[in-house]
């Protein structure tokens, strides 16, 4: 069982836009069977972990003692496994090296992070070769703006490791057109 990160904000509620996608995406892993990694908390984490349980699909939450000192959150209770660490940077790179793909819904700097660092591991080799996908223009806009403005220092072969997709529909067919689900 191939298993998909998911990476985005924290912020969504639930009834909102973001939140609504972030569950989509879920049922669309969960649907497809995929296990779905999370960092196991609130908002977009656990908005994939909802729509990826309902559809009978192991939900890994991923989740960080520093993490709960730093903020009053307590697992998601869509999790089917967590995976417990003590620091927030074992967290960030379980769920970046141990996942067979990864897609980043919107989200602020945390999920900034994620993205990079997939993207830098897959750039160096440090991590086998797997899709980094982004959905959203947000993204897409955000990385056309990256790559024009240090066009000499992100050449095209580093570019080749990202994807875009527009909803999370798309992010699925970018995962069947590598043939991870």
């Amino acid at each position: 069982m191939k298993k998909i990160s998911v990476f985005g904000g924290a912020d969504p509620k639930e009834g909102s836009e973001a939140y609504q996608e972030a569950y989509e995406l879920g049922q669309l892993l969960g649907g497809a069977g995929a296990a779905v990694m999370t960092g196991g908390y609130i908002g977009t984490m656990e908005a994939v972990s909802k729509g990826a349980h309902e559809m009978g699909a192991k939900v890994i939450g991923v989740t960080s003692d520093a993490i709960e000192s730093y903020r009053p959150v307590s697992p998601n209770p869509w999790i089917t496994e967590e995976w417990r660490c003590t620091t927030f940077k074992e967290r960030l790179d379980r769920l970046v090296e141990e996942c067979d793909a990864a897609i980043a819904l919107p989200g602020g700097v945390g999920t900034l992070a994620e993205i990079s660092l997939t993207w830098n591991h897959l750039i160096l080799r440090t991590i086998e070769p797997k899709p980094l996908i982004l959905v959203g223009e947000g993204w897409h806009h955000l990385m056309e703006t990256f790559f024009a403005t240090f066009n000499d220092y992100v050449g095209i072969p580093s570019r080749e490791y990202v994807s875009f997709a527009p909803s999370p529909r798309a992010a699925l067919e970018i995962l069947k057109s590598y043939a991870i689900i």
